[in-house]
């Protein structure tokens, strides 16, 4: 089995594990980003606040809309991406090799190399999997019809209508999404939002970038304390993942707003306030009627998700990359045991 295939493997499992611990953060925060309460008359609600509401109003099986499309889109994403990185991560370190044996560099993997690895990997995971992002988008900000909410709709409607549609409103299923958005913008519905996506692809380039460079200071520093071990505990790869993760995620908020609006399903009513045509229109738009803190809506919950889910997604990623080394290894050994001389 090749490194690069244990690496998509652990990377897979490590994502789906840290998907379902932190989903329900994730939910509440699409849900944050896509608010447009343009003249701030709602008060602002905290996560656990936000959270209660939706179980309380909606069922806490709600907290977990589209968490199917989701755990695929991420073991998904996590393998391609990790599949793809060490590839050319291989490649990168066979490049500065050659550079040394040319008296140029320390044969390691520098920092721009490693940026430019994640990028390219980044890359090619947005374009695979945007369409499974985008169903996921729209069934976590899917909620349920209320009277409070839609009067306008509610009042054309029968009383026997309206008690349905609060009570027992149609199923929105992944195929009932994968639907409407076919039907609102055909074949390319599937890739809204991946221009901000693509941009974001900075995220975790920057991600990995600090991981590694922390990861690998630290290796450094135990190869030259006395004891000479340069190993590395699940707990310490945890809190490297959480500060990689947080630092990359404070530069890259914005688009992640901004992606969510594109994919989120656009109001329908007159106000072209609520309905954006591409990338530059809804960033203007959000510039002009929501001033620049429209970009950071949320911005808590999604440090508190993207850092606890990265830090678990690192940690078990490790360990299962360790297991399969251990295992593959310890297979060799009887195998070269069983043969003949």
């Amino acid at each position: 089995m090749s490194d690069a295939l244990i690496n998509g493997l652990a990377g897979a499992g490590g994502g789906i594990i840290a998907q379902l611990i932190t989903y329900p953060l994730q939910t509440v925060n699409t849900r944050q980003q896509t608010e447009r309460d343009l003249k701030k008359e709602k008060r602002k609600l905290g996560t656990i606040e936000q959270m209660c509401q939706v179980v309380k109003q909606e069922g806490w099986q709600r907290l977990y809309g589209g968490l199917t499309p989701s755990l695929v889109g991420t073991a998904a994403s996590q393998g391609v991406y990790y599949y793809f990185y060490q590839i050319f991560r291989n490649k990168a370190e066979a490049t500065a090799l050659e550079r040394q044996k040319k008296g140029f560099g320390d044969g390691s993997v520098g920092m721009l190399s490693s940026l430019v690895v994640a990028a390219l990997s980044g890359c090619i995971n947005v374009m695979l999997t945007n369409p499974i992002w985008v169903v996921v988008t729209r069934m976590q900000t899917h909620t349920k019809i209320s009277k409070k909410d839609h009067p306008n709709r509610l009042a054309t409607t029968t009383p026997e209508e309206t008690v349905l549609s609060v009570i027992d409103p149609l199923p929105y299923g992944t195929s009932h999404v994968i639907q409407e958005l076919y039907g609102e913008a055909g074949f390319w519905g599937f890739w809204k939002g991946v221009f901000p996506t693509l941009i974001m692809v900075s995220n975790p380039s920057i991600q990995f970038m600090l991981y590694e460079t922390m990861l690998k200071k630290l290796k450094k520093r135990r190869s030259l304390s006395k004891q000479g071990n340069n190993g590395v505990t699940a707990l310490e790869i945890f809190l490297l993942g959480a500060l990689a993760k947080l630092g990359a995620t404070v530069v890259t908020y914005p688009l992640n707003v901004v992606k969510s609006r594109l994919q989120a399903k656009q109001v329908t009513t007159g106000d072209k306030r609520h309905h954006y045509k591409g990338t530059l229109d809804a960033i203007l738009k959000m510039i002009h009627y929501e001033g620049f803190s429209g970009f950071y809506k949320g911005m808590n919950t999604k440090i508190v998700q993207s850092v606890l889910a990265a830090a678990v997604l690192f940690m078990i990623k490790e360990e299962l990359v360790k297991g399969a080394r251990l295992l593959l290894a310890k297979d060799g050994i009887h195998t070269g045991k069983s043969k003949p001389p």
